[in-house]
């Protein structure tokens, strides 16, 4: 089945894609970047500005998943904006867009195999990056106000991960969600509150599924691209810390 849809695939490729014309499209993008909008905007002398910044010599492989990430993040964006297009947020028909998009919409399991395991990705390096800035000491003055910023993100990754995970609407991310959500209700004191906001009741039902569905396309990567051009301006002010 994987090797048919690839072959597909390919086919649509050569069938749809005039390599001349995207070329002819590529040179009018350049020429409009480094034409009239660069004489008034005087985007060449950023560009080369932010370029040439640079970069220190004990910098190395480990310092990059900081940038990994948020490359995942930017697919996740992209795949996510094509998924909505099919994805049907109710309990009768979630299931049902989702298995369309998997077999019957062009590229459709490519796109959504991209943002799974992108996704699997993000959370991974987002860990790794934070356990990298814990071991250089780069959380410490006067960088706190980035480490706590990088926190928030943390938990705003899991966060959709968490709300991604029910989207399906199948056996698996229903009890998984069930679990998650009991989990948070045992809390002591505000415990039934946070199950109740985030269930939209006491069961999983169809308004759990629209709050994470809200959650994840809509609160969540607000939030989160606020707090990563908070994080990036603070990195571009202090510059990336040096070694212990």
């Amino acid at each position: 089945m994987a090797e048919k849809q690839r072959r597909g695939f390919y086919r649509w490729l050569q069938e749809r894609i005039d390599l001349p014309v995207v070329l002819g499209w590529f040179f009018s993008a350049t020429g409009l970047l480094y034409g009239g909008l660069d004489q008034r905007l005087e985007l060449r002398e950023g560009l080369q500005k932010a370029l040439r910044k640079p970069v220190p010599k004990h910098v190395n492989f480990w310092f990059c998943f900081g940038g990994m990430t948020f490359l995942m993040f930017g697919v996740q964006v992209l795949t996510g904006v094509l998924l909505t297009l099919y994805y049907r947020p109710t309990p009768e028909g979630a299931y049902d867009s989702v298995r369309f998009i998997s077999n019957h919409v062009t590229m459709g399991w490519l796109v959504r195999g991209l943002h799974h395991w992108c996704a699997n990705l993000m959370i991974l390096f987002v860990f790794v990056h934070m356990l990298r800035v814990f071991a250089y000491g780069a959380y410490k003055q006067p960088r706190e106000l980035n480490w706590v910023a990088g926190c928030l993100l943390l938990f705003l990754t899991l966060g959709l991960g968490f709300t991604g995970y029910l989207l399906p609407w199948d056996q698996l991310s229903f009890w998984a969600t069930k679990v998650g959500t009991e989990i948070a209700g045992a809390v002591p004191l505000v415990g039934h509150f946070v199950l109740y906001v985030l269930r939209g009741g006491n069961e999983i039902s169809g308004a759990t599924l629209t709050r994470f569905y809200a959650a994840h396309v809509i609160i969540l990567p607000a939030l989160t691209v606020f707090l990563l051009a908070a994080h990036f301006l603070m990195i571009r002010r202090q510059g990336i810390s040096g070694p212990l």
